[in-house]
């Protein structure tokens, strides 16, 4: 990933990436704003209620309880938020105190982590904590009625209690606080007799949870609940993988994610520079085994955030998606074509490697992540070397005589492959956006077939771990385009990254890393 001032604009970057259509601009629901603005059901209308600071409710509860309701309800993505409690480009505490009617204490470094930790988890484990919360509750209908934010509370309490082992007394009380603060003395004690029965299921071992067994329908319910994702993801994975190997991965996208930083090597940064820095702040870190530029990060992030290290040092890139340019292979003076670039990080990656010669035409049909390329690349000190185009490939190819070297299709996907840092894409997506975004796949490796010079390289990649996405939309383009054979990345990337068909595979379970797939095809003709 490219640059970022924040760690927003990284996350919303994967959004962009992961999207289903770069024609379709996604759709915001407006339930957010009624949910949290009628009085019907008890959630809090700011206007009737007197706004002022509370130092009694614990900030970072009431942080996430807000952060969930707009995760859920107004689209916001789940990113960390900085130091001083902003996320998606607004003052966090700005939401809470429309929302909740009240303003908590600011966060300390402690309470930043803590919603990290309790919006990222709670999100992930949101089908298991709904299962237990609905199994505690008097019967469904009133967990099916139940309003927003009470909800939300509620999945903050059973996720700190079930998940983090803190300590219920206080769980319980400061939930309790919360909710009878921002709802009324009821919701508190709803929430109050919950919770305490969750203690004494769980103290007693005695969770309500399915067991895996029945048919194969019945398996994959139980294990869709148990690991906390869709069952049609759940049966597509058992499916191309076996369940033994299905529920690792559901265990590694269930877990902390950890990020890697990419040195400026632009700016003449190297890792050593970056390590240096990192050891500075006191961040543990380690180096990549498999790209000369990159460090990687579980925690400290934040650190990072607040000492400008985003701003022109180093950028926030994973590993996977740097050995998709290790595919790409850029060498200097090549003309080189990125086809969905926004939000820039291959594209920023391949004009560092370029080193002053040759050119990146980054196409995006986004204007608005386009504009965000161009002033990372100056922040970056490639805008000389990087040329943005404001167009949809589809029609720009059939109207462009522009030809390179190597055309790089980072195509939209599924984004199977980050489910670990895109903690809510679970939720986003539908076995349905598959069929439309394989259709949407071929219609962009057609035109950006166009755009490759004779003996050049089209490169196309995802960061999708779907054989659908990756494979067979690779062998249904040759079947369209015998003019293009496949070249095996074995010189380009380490021999474990490599399939038998020849194709760049980083697989999440096996090398710790994001999900990516990336297909080298030379124009023969």
């Amino acid at each position: 990933m490219a640059h970022l001032l924040s760690l927003h604009v990284f996350l919303s970057a994967h959004a962009h990436e992961t999207s289903s259509n770069p024609m379709k601009p996604s759709k915001r629901t407006s339930k957010f704003s009624t949910s949290i603005s009628t009085s019907k059901k008890g959630v809090l209308n700011p206007s009737h209620k007197t706004q002022k600071l509370n130092l009694e409710v614990s900030p970072h509860r009431a942080v996430s309880a807000v952060r969930l309701m707009r995760i859920q309800f107004g689209g916001a993505f789940a990113d960390l938020l900085n130091e001083k409690g902003k996320g998606s480009g607004d003052n966090e505490m700005g939401y809470v105190e429309r929302t909740l009617g009240f303003r908590p204490r600011d966060l300390d470094d402690r309470d930043l982590r803590l919603v990290t930790d309790i919006v990222g988890g709670t999100i992930r484990w949101r089908r298991y904590l709904d299962h237990l919360i609905g199994s505690l509750c008097h019967d469904e209908s009133m967990f099916r009625s139940m309003e927003p934010l009470l909800l939300q509370i509620l999945r903050i309490g059973f996720y700190e209690i079930v998940k983090l082992n803190m300590p219920s007394y206080a769980v319980v009380d400061e939930n309790v606080k919360l909710a009878k603060v921002a709802l009324r003395p009821g919701a508190g004690n709803m929430v109050n007799g919950i919770l305490r029965k969750l203690v004494l299921v769980k103290e007693d071992n005695a969770l309500p949870l399915p067991k895996v067994e029945g048919d194969d329908r019945a398996q994959a319910r139980a294990l869709a609940t148990l690991y906390s994702h869709p069952v049609w993801m759940v049966r597509r994975w058992t499916k191309y993988l076996g369940q033994e190997a299905a529920i690792k991965l559901m265990m590694w996208n269930n877990s902390d994610p950890s990020y890697s930083l990419r040195a400026n090597s632009s700016k003449g940064i190297t890792r050593d520079d970056l390590v240096m820095q990192l050891n500075s702040l006191k961040v543990p870190h380690e180096v990549s085994l498999h790209l000369d530029d990159f460090v990687r990060v579980k925690i400290g992030l934040q650190n990072v955030i607040r000492a400008g290290l985003l701003k022109g040092l180093c950028s926030v890139q994973d590993e996977s998606a740097g050995l998709v340019v290790s595919v790409v292979d850029p060498q200097p003076g090549e003309e080189i074509i990125d086809c969905c670039a926004a939000p820039g990080g291959k594209t920023l990656y391949m004009a560092s490697r370029l080193r002053g010669k040759g050119r990146v035409h980054a196409i995006d049909i986004n204007k608005g992540r386009l504009r965000i390329l161009g002033e990372a690349a100056k922040m970056q000190k490639v805008d000389d070397i990087v040329t943005t185009i404001h167009a949809d490939l589809r029609i720009f190819a059939d109207n462009s005589a522009l030809k390179a070297d190597k055309v790089l299709l980072d195509a939209p996907c599924s984004g199977l492959g980050v489910l670990s840092k895109r903690a809510d894409l679970r939720w986003n997506r539908r076995l349905e956006d598959l069929e439309q975004l394989k259709n949407l796949q071929d219609e962009l490796l057609d035109a950006a077939s166009t755009l490759v010079s004779p003996g050049g390289v089209l490169i196309y990649s995802t960061c999708s771990i779907d054989p659908e996405e990756n494979e067979d939309r690779v062998g249904a383009f040759l079947v369209r385009h015998p003019e293009f054979r496949i070249d095996p990345v074995d010189g380009y990337v380490p021999s474990d990254f490599v399939t038998k068909q020849g194709f760049y595979f980083s697989d999440p379970v096996q090398h710790s890393l994001d999900g990516a797939f990336a297909a080298r095809l030379v124009r023969t003709s």
